[in-house]
């Protein structure tokens, strides 16, 4: 059996990361030996698809079991079509998960513990767009942090104003879960599982 921590670093006595999708690593780890192997989230900074990606490339290491805090709903999906039990609230080291989980202390979950992109970072006062007419390569007119983009304006230090995410195209949620369950039975025959 390969068991998956979200983790916040690179041994077992790290933290379990409460977000997957958006973790640092991830651990996979064979109960029986302890031994592990750390896994960078490549997909940690994406805009979206953070948590199908990261279902994928567990589901591409053979993972039987994702331990995690919370699993969104599009990762919990593409885990359940891969046959990657999702178990969720734990907490601690990586080492203590595996515990807790071996021993009956944490079971597996029937769904998504929090709703889509609630790992993505959130826009603070101290989020600014800059507006300024700087000389650097995208001309001021970038979508930079203040004075840090590529523009280097001079420009006003606005807020950014943070879009509401659209909940209503569900249709085409649903036909990309589809393309990215087909894609996952290929991944799945080319690996022999």
């Amino acid at each position: 059996m390969k068991i998956c921590v979200s983790s916040t670093g690179t041994d077992l006595n790290a933290q379990v990361d409460p977000r997957f999708g958006r973790c640092q690593y991830f651990m996979i780890v064979d109960p029986d030996t302890m031994e592990f192997e750390a896994i960078p989230n490549e997909g940690i900074g994406a805009s979206s698809g953070a948590g199908i990606q990261a279902a994928q490339t567990i589901a591409n290491k053979g993972v039987d079991v994702l331990i995690s805090g919370n699993v969104g709903p599009n990762a919990f999906q593409t885990l359940s079509a891969a046959g990657v039990k999702s178990v969720t609230g734990a907490s601690g080291t990586i080492r203590d998960a595996i515990e807790m989980y071996l021993s009956g202390k944490l079971a597996e979950t029937g769904g998504a513990t929090v709703p889509g992109h609630a790992g993505m970072p959130q826009s603070t006062p101290e989020t600014f767009a800059g507006g300024g007419a700087g000389m650097g390569m995208g001309g001021g007119r970038g979508m930079g942090r203040g004075g840090g983009g590529r523009g280097m304006g001079m420009g006003m230090n606005i807020p950014q104003q943070v879009p509401p995410q659209p909940s209503t195209d569900i249709d085409a949620l649903l036909k990309r879960v589809d393309k990215l369950e087909k894609e996952l039975e290929e991944v799945k025959k080319k690996v022999g599982r």
